[in-house]
């Protein structure tokens, strides 16, 4: 049985191995394809649509106990190089 992960952005359960890993590393959300980096992870599928949510519902900080601003390009560019890998 695989783990079960929920989406920062759309909430919806799905298996760990359809979502992407997204840690803090020096003050930047990074994309953790590997899902092996230490840290407070965050889950959120790779698709545009549950990244806008996410950055709508400011889920990024929530979910990573970041303060202040945080910079999130980093997840959107992996998010769109998974989408066009698919």
């Amino acid at each position: 049985m695989e783990p079960v992960r929920t989406c920062i952005g759309c909430r919806s359960r799905s298996p760990r191995s359809s979502l992407l890993r997204i840690v803090v590393q020096d003050s930047h959300v990074v994309a953790d394809t590997s899902a092996v980096l230490p840290g407070r992870g965050a889950w959120l599928h790779p698709t545009l649509e549950c990244y806008h949510l996410a950055v709508r519902r400011r889920a990024f900080g929530r979910a990573l106990r970041m303060t202040g601003e945080v910079d999130t390009s980093n997840a959107r560019e992996q998010a769109e190089r998974l989408m066009d890998n698919s």
